[in-house]
């Protein structure tokens, strides 16, 4: 089933599985011409799952599975990914453009007391909202993601002008090389990203088109510093929240490192480390995750 806030119906690609991805997909009329994708379902307090570069909702598929029963899990693709609309214009690619729909989004629904659930960029997307409005934010999970500027950091630097240069460019754009190199690098278990599940990550990105904005993401990781600044900046609106940090050890993206960092600045935070997971852990630890999720939401 296909519901529309704004567009005509249209059905959705033959190749969702409604095994994989039991869910009635909605489409919101983003600014200033989008239209974005996203999962609403269950009842009771809020919980947005916020993905990051080359995903889309699928990948939260397993927790809000078991969630929906008694929490309203809520996930958007960003425009550029998933079932969302394309677009060729290289600012709306940019981080802070997604940041701004995800929060219309967020809005257009009138939102409250939620818990954020962030992978990736949908750190410093979903903590720019909590920033901006920390009356509407109950809870913070992060998970495997970043929300600071790193263009000092080798580690990060290095990534951004290699996948930037003509070479990265052409290997995602022409080989799609995000989903189908960076990903198994990234999880603990390659075994976990079956031929099934691998097929909806590659056929929601089906074209060198289509990849326009995973293809501009890796360049913002140095190109975006004023911006992560502004957020970083601005930590003490949600700092003190209730957070949940969940990590993959195996992450070749985000590191201990960055850890460390998360836990001295949360002081209101429990952690779950994973030594066997990687950058994906809504993937490969679904179970582990649902659990010590629906605690920390129950208890904080």
């Amino acid at each position: 089933m296909v519901r529309m806030n704004g567009f005509e119906p249209t059905s959705r690609p033959d190749w969702v599985s409604e095994e994989l991805y039991p869910f009635e997909s909605r489409f919101f009329a983003a600014p200033p011409d989008h239209r974005m994708h996203y999962i609403d379902e269950g009842a009771g307090e809020p919980l947005v799952f916020v993905h990051g570069n080359p995903s889309w909702s699928f990948e939260f598929r397993h927790p809000i599975r078991e969630l929906r029963p008694e929490f309203r899990c809520l996930a958007p693709d960003h425009i550029g990914f998933g079932l969302s609309s394309r677009s060729s214009r290289r600012e709306d690619h940019h981080p802070e453009s997604h940041a701004h729909r995800f929060a219309a989004l967020l809005d257009r629904l009138d939102l409250r007391d939620i818990t954020l659930f962030m992978n990736d960029w949908g750190g410093p997307i979903g903590l720019d909202f909590a920033r901006r409005h920390p009356e509407r934010i109950r809870r913070l999970v992060i998970a495997n993601n970043w929300c600071w500027p790193v263009g000092d950091d080798f580690h990060f630097r290095s990534f951004s002008f290699l996948m930037s240069s003509w070479i990265g460019q052409y290997l995602i754009h022409h080989r799609n090389m995000f989903v189908n190199k960076v990903m198994p690098k990234a999880v603990g278990d390659r075994s976990i990203l079956t031929p099934e599940v691998m097929a909806h990550y590659r056929n929601a990105q089906p074209s060198p088109a289509a990849r326009a904005a995973s293809a501009a993401l890796p360049g913002y990781i140095t190109g975006a510093s004023d911006w992560l600044r502004s957020i970083w900046d601005d930590r003490a609106a949600f700092a003190d929240k209730p957070a949940l940090l969940l990590w993959g050890l195996k992450d070749i993206a985000f590191r201990r490192k960055e850890l460390e960092r998360w836990k001295s600045v949360l002081p209101n935070h429990e952690l779950r480390e994973f030594e066997d997971c990687g950058h994906f852990l809504a993937e490969e630890a679904p179970d582990r995750i649902v659990a010590v999720l629906r605690d920390f939401i129950k208890r904080r």
